[in-house]
């Protein structure tokens, strides 16, 4: 084997988005934004090849399981970080999103961190603010776990992986007894105008893995604001709260209970509300159990 062939055979080449990025050696100084991204860092068992992570303890608080998983790591920014966060950090990788630790036309870019030897890797999910992308679906957490795992060289850590959520949630959804789809709305956040997950977000895809209909799947947005007149005029059966940030789940149930604007929508009249981790609720390791806990409290009343 020539010189030439060895340094091809050691190249792992990955689609981000719009972008061909290849990486000549494994990244060994890794940062990962926000907890979802993260958390599939740590189910892949690179922590030992990441030197922090960013955008976490702003709007989230870690559960036991991953305040184990990151103890040995420090949080390099509790919100978006900076270029010169990561460029400080000596990083040679990035995993985040748009909207997941940067901003389309913003100062941490996959450009502006190219000059410094850093290479990103973006969600899936969040390619849909640069390009045209499918509507949600399970199968973009998949591909980023075996992404991740053919950049690092653990493909067969990541196939192994990928194979236990499918097995798993195939088994579930095929003893799933279903009537006609419910009509679903997501409330992340907001009071003036809701904040929620359209076609682009993964929700719409989990919903549908359960049995339901997100009631703006036809919103061609990730996520994003709409109006109130739109939720009552769709009047959804069953609301599903995204839980994180200052107010809680429980705060958001009770505005819409109290509301009187809201008195007459199915959900409200039947106390339907089911709640989801903000980490259940993007792309990563826990959508599985999100589809679980959509499914029972669709079904099970």
């Amino acid at each position: 084997m020539t010189g030439s062939e060895a340094e091809a055979e050691a190249e792992a080449t990955v689609q981000s988005c719009d972008r061909t990025v290849t990486f000549d050696t494994p990244p060994e100084r890794a940062i990962s934004n926000d907890v979802n991204l993260t958390e599939m860092m740590l189910v892949l068992g690179l922590t030992d090849r990441m030197v922090g992570y960013t955008g976490i303890s702003g709007w989230n608080k870690l559960d036991a399981e991953m305040t184990e998983g990151v103890a040995e790591l420090p949080e390099l920014s509790a919100q978006y970080p900076s270029k010169e966060v990561i460029v400080g950090a000596d990083a040679d990788f990035f995993f985040a999103g748009w909207n997941y630790g940067m901003k389309v036309g913003g100062e941490v870019t996959p450009e502006t961190l190219a000059p410094f030897g850093i290479k990103v890797y973006e969600l899936t999910e969040s390619c849909t603010h640069i390009m045209d992308t499918d509507k949600a679906s399970i199968d973009m957490m998949y591909a980023d776990l075996m992404n991740l795992g053919t950049i690092f060289g653990v493909e067969d850590r990541a196939a192994e992986v990928v194979d236990g959520y499918r097995a798993d949630l195939a088994a579930f959804t095929d003893g799933l007894d279903t009537g006609e789809p419910l009509r679903v709305f997501v409330y992340d956040s907001g009071e003036d105008t809701p904040f929620t997950a359209g076609r682009y977000a993964m929700p719409t895809a989990l919903i549908e893995a359960a049995g339901g209909v997100n009631i703006m799947d036809d919103f061609e947005k990730s996520w994003a604001t709409v109006t109130w007149e739109e939720v009552v005029e769709r009047n959804p059966e069953v609301i599903v709260i995204v839980n994180y940030g200052d107010v809680t789940a429980e705060q958001k149930r009770a505005f819409m209970m109290s509301n009187p604007a809201f008195a007459d929508l199915d959900a409200v009249r039947n106390d339907r509300f089911v709640t989801l981790e903000y980490v259940e609720a993007t792309p990563g390791p826990r959508n599985i159990e999100a589809v679980k806990t959509l499914a029972n409290a669709f079904w099970s009343n």
